[in-house]
């Protein structure tokens, strides 16, 4: 027989839970639409370029990836992981397979074989134009999913809709900028998701795919080293606060194990996933073995993590088993002979470690350490504009008003502080300073600062739109509202007498029904702060009204950013005249198409390193240097050529064997980036290399000297555009072509 209890509050709790579940359905619809809308605009947001000028591959390195994406769906996956290249880097060639990341190539290949096989006749070249953008929808899907493990899915897809927008990851991400960051974005935050959700779940199949991830993030970028750091710090993080639990110890123990003998599949990575120590944080051991001191400090960090947490679950395990003056006694112990041999073993480490001269580290991630270290030692990274350090507007171009809503974010992160909310508060503080110190990591701070500012702005709204319903008329009265609001159920009037006639009848059950009204009334005074943290309607109302505002210029911004900044290719050039009128210059296709026509197949063409895939790929020659950059002695020996006097530029072309030299000069619209620009760069790399070539030999009062400048002028009197200029070696001298 039921109760009259169950009676009373049995309707009103079955009600109220079936509109609550009413409510969450139609809430998850509205999110799936909403997240839909967000994968079309992060889509249709970067075709720009291809709606103003054509579907074409942007910039130099994605010419590569076009080739050998060309290359992987003519021959097959067997024939690229062996294919040797002696198209480039003449004479010594380049083997491809072991010396690109293969996951860019990889997922257009498939992409283009699984349309094809659908019977969609898709070029290759399409297929590679539209990658980035595709991934960019699938990126800001992974976003919504990371920021909705930390903060709910308001967050999310806050977060999901500023990333799909922000100028940083549309930079990289445009139709045609087919590079390895396309799809490598996406894997960063995909890979940090999953060990989110693991980490929240403690479950051993998200620690699976989050190590088949991190896996793909290996194929796809050399910045997975990023992932390989972050992962273990926060480990660390977690253990000395005392926030260790066996969650923790699944998120972590899978990756370092599986993602680990899964990156030394990857080729290009192989054992340097263990020997090189941009793997520090994540190994210890191992480093007594080698007896070349290739080893250094490579598995510094990552095992010494993995043991240091393993050591903390075996603490926890005999903190459970023995009596508290026994567990005294034996951490007494093991202390004791631990710091020993720690001690003993850094020693060790040390002396092995200094023996190196880049102590195990690449020159790469030694600027990212040092910023002077690439300028003082290898000028040909210091080159590269990319590697520069970024300026104060470079950070409203890229990011705009996210850079003042993540300080807001962080702190809604520690309201209250948990595992995912730590992670994401270590995330942006690593990629703020990683972007401070090279321009082109303003790829990772972007996720970072779009999860931090998703989690602001919703916080903001929650806060705003609350002090609103609470001080609407009648919000009092709402059983729904109150209820949302963690207030007491509501009972029906007309069941009260019911329930007291019940009670007369039997006064047993009556002590029960006052604990049961005590138990109900225990929520209200989490109504009583909730309305203490209300804010007048006038201020919420306009403070909604400029949030929105300020996501408008946002939007504004962004959409600018995308259709100005972001979406000319390089090999495509405008400029405007004075009356207004835009000019467009293809000097590059026309002169990689007059090369690919008017010479042999055979002949080999010297060129600054920059041109050499595009030389490659659309003029299909042979070239000496290419945008791989891994041998600094021969772009050093083009490098004293171009500096050289005519004499012996020639010599030198002429031993290795040079037809054609390659040189661009950018004319009266001024094209910042011809050679007269880098011309000292090409100084600076070859005097590193041979002592003869000089910085101060060519300057004069730190510019250009008169010569130079001279012969650049009388130049731009007769050249009105940008041009690449080919010089035929014939008999002993250059003829201009």
């Amino acid at each position: 027989m039921a109760s009259p209890e169950s009676a009373v509050n049995g309707p009103t709790m079955t009600a109220g839970a079936a509109s609550k579940s009413l409510r969450n359905a139609f809430g998850g619809v509205i999110a799936f639409i909403i997240l839909v809308l967000i994968g079309v605009l992060a889509f249709s947001i970067r075709l720009f370029s291809v709606i103003k000028y054509e579907s074409v591959i942007h910039e130099f390195d994605p010419y590569f990836n076009y080739r050998v994406t060309q290359f992987l769906s003519k021959n097959g996956i067997y024939d690229f992981w062996n294919w040797f290249d002696d198209r480039t880097w003449y004479p010594l060639g380049r083997v491809i397979g072991g010396t690109v990341y293969p996951g860019l190539t990889l997922t257009a290949g498939t992409i283009w074989k699984v349309v094809n096989s659908l019977n969609i006749p898709l070029s290759v070249e399409t297929v590679c134009v539209f990658t980035a953008p595709i991934f960019s929808a699938f990126a800001s899907w992974a976003a919504y999913l990371l920021t909705k493990e930390v903060k709910g899915p308001g967050a999310g897809l806050t977060a999901a809709a500023l990333l799909a927008m922000v100028p940083s990851y549309i930079s990289r991400s445009v139709a045609g900028s087919y590079d390895n960051e396309a799809v490598a974005i996406f894997a960063l935050v995909f890979t940090f998701y999953l060990y989110i959700k693991t980490l929240n779940t403690g479950s051993l199949f998200y620690a699976t795919l989050n190590a088949l991830a991190y896996f793909y993030m290996v194929c796809s970028w050399g910045g997975y080293t990023f992932i390989i750091n972050l992962i273990p710090m926060h480990v660390l993080l977690c253990i000395v606060t005392g926030r260790y639990s066996s969650r923790l110890y699944i998120a972590y123990a899978p990756l370092v194990v599986l993602g680990t003998l899964l990156a030394s599949l990857v080729p290009v990575v192989g054992f340097n996933a263990v020997l090189t120590s941009e793997h520090f944080a994540s190994f210890l051991f191992l480093i007594l073995v080698d007896q070349q001191c290739h080893l250094s400090s490579s598995y510094y960090l990552l095992v010494q993590v993995f043991i240091i947490i393993h050591v903390v679950a075996l603490a926890y395990y005999i903190k459970g088993i023995l009596s508290p003056k026994m567990f005294k006694v034996a951490v007494t112990l093991v202390v004791s002979a631990g710091l020993a041999v720690c001690c003993a073993v850094i020693a060790i480490l040390i002396a092995v470690v200094a023996s190196s001269p880049t102590k195990g580290w690449s020159g790469r991630s030694l600027t990212l350490l040092d910023p002077t270290y690439a300028s003082k030692y290898i000028p040909i990274i210091a080159s590269v504009s990319e590697h520069q350090p970024p300026t104060w507007p470079s950070y409203f171009m890229d990011i705009n008003v996210l850079a003042f809503l993540v300080p807001a974010g962080i702190i809604a992160c520690f309201m209250p502080l948990t595992d995912s909310s730590s992670f994401v508060i270590l995330y942006i503080v690593t990629s703020v300073y990683f972007s401070g110190v090279m321009v082109r990591l303003m790829l990772v701070l972007a996720p970072a600062a779009c999860i931090l500012s998703g989690i602001a702005l919703s916080e903001a709204f929650n806060v705003l739109t609350r002090s609103i319903k609470f001080q609407l008329p009648g919000i009092a009265g709402n059983p729904s509202i109150a209820e949302e609001n963690g207030s007491s159920t509501v009972v029906a009037p007309n069941d009260i007498p019911k329930t007291e006639e019940a009670a007369k009848e039997k006064p047993a059950k009556k002590n029960r029904k006052k604990e049961k009204e005590n138990v109900e009334k225990k929520p209200t005074p989490s109504k009583t702060e909730k309305r203490l943290l209300v804010l007048p309607l006038e201020a919420s109302v306009i403070a909604v009204l400029l949030l929105v505002l300020l996501g408008a210029f946002y939007v504004v911004h962004c959409v600018w950013a995308a259709a100005e900044a972001y979406s000319a290719p390089s090999i495509v050039l405008t400029s405007h005249s004075n009356d207004g009128g835009l000019h467009v210059f293809d000097d590059f296709r026309e002169a990689y198409s007059w090369l690919s026509h008017n010479t042999d197949v055979d002949d080999k063409v010297a060129s600054w390193w920059d041109y050499g895939y595009q030389t490659t790929a659309m003029a299909n020659r042979t070239v000496l240097v290419d945008n791989n950059t891994w041998n600094n002695t021969h772009i050093a020996t083009v490098g004293t050529a171009m500096s050289s006097p005519e004499k012996q530029a020639w010599e030198i072309f002429h031993s290795l064997d040079v037809k054609y030299v390659l040189v661009v000069f950018g004319g009266v619209v001024g094209y910042p980036s011809d050679d007269i620009n880098k011309f000292l760069w090409m100084v600076r790399i070859g005097g590193g290399v041979f002592p003869h070539i000089k910085e101060p030999d060519y300057l004069c009062s730190t510019v250009l000297c008169t010569n130079c400048r001279t012969s650049g002028q009388i130049l731009s009197q007769f050249i009105a555009v940008p041009v690449l200029i080919f010089i035929e070696l014939k008999g002993n001298r250059f003829i201009t072509c």
